[in-house]
């Protein structure tokens, strides 16, 4: 009889995730036949020492130069015609996500802030993840466990100049070594000061797994460093430099 395990939970797979540093990661994947999933290292943690891990939930934008009156009337059409059914974002968060957001090409304003951010905090979300800039630096920087990787921070408003065009989508963010890094829904990212990494999620349980045990020999390494052992020795017990 076959045992029944249970699967972890996103929430536990998420506290896993998030004790990865991003080097190791990508050391885990490059030699596995996957060393395009680091996106432009122009996004990364806006604020110092933060570390982001967690599933994608995925947002794609692009300009829009529709004025407040005209974006009611187009929803109040798509309410008439039956076409407003469509999940909304925060119907589809969960505890354990990341948000991330293909800019659509807009360069300069602000995607998100520190309200926004609090709500969807509040719905589950342990950071967010944008191919362009937030608004609210100040603000955002004291919102606990709950980290932004971006451009960086602009005022410039979005109303009016961009917006949401679906959600929960394929999506493509600027890659690193490649054009772009493909992100679907249920990958997972991780995120911290060396840059933000993807992992399809096929291979998800596998990536992780041989990420802990690099991380666990690394540990070891800088115990035994730490107590006074020679680099070579260090070297010759855990196989990591």
């Amino acid at each position: 009889m076959s045992e029944n395990k249970q699967q972890p939970t996103v929430l536990e797979l998420q506290a896993r995730w998030n004790k990865i540093r991003v080097a190791n990661l990508y050391d885990t994947l490059d030699p596995m036949g996957y060393p395009n999933q680091c996106i432009d290292l122009g996004i990364r943690p806006l604020f110092p020492n933060q570390h982001l891990a967690g599933m994608a939930i995925t947002v794609r934008g692009a300009r829009d130069p529709r004025t407040h009156e005209e974006m009611k009337a187009d929803w109040e059409k798509a309410k008439a015609e039956g076409k407003t059914h469509e999940p909304t974002l925060h119907e589809l968060m969960f505890p354990g996500c990341v948000i991330v957001i293909d800019g659509g090409g807009e360069p300069f304003t602000g995607k998100f802030g520190e309200m926004t951010s609090w709500g969807l905090k509040q719905s589950g979300a342990t950071g967010i993840v944008i191919d362009g800039y937030i608004r609210d630096r100040r603000g955002l920087e004291v919102i606990p466990d709950y980290t932004v990787c971006a451009r960086g921070t602009s005022p410039i408003e979005s109303a009016q100049r961009w917006s949401q065009v679906a959600v929960n989508v394929p999506i493509g963010m600027p890659g690193t070594l490649t054009s772009q890094v493909k992100v679907r829904p249920g990958d997972w990212i991780v995120g911290g000061m060396d840059g933000v990494i993807v992992v399809p999620q096929e291979i998800a349980m596998e990536v992780l797994e041989k990420a802990e045990d690099i991380e666990a020999r690394e540990q070891g390494m800088r115990e035994d460093l730490a107590r006074g052992m020679s680099f070579k020795d260090a070297f010759d017990k855990w196989g990591r430099a």
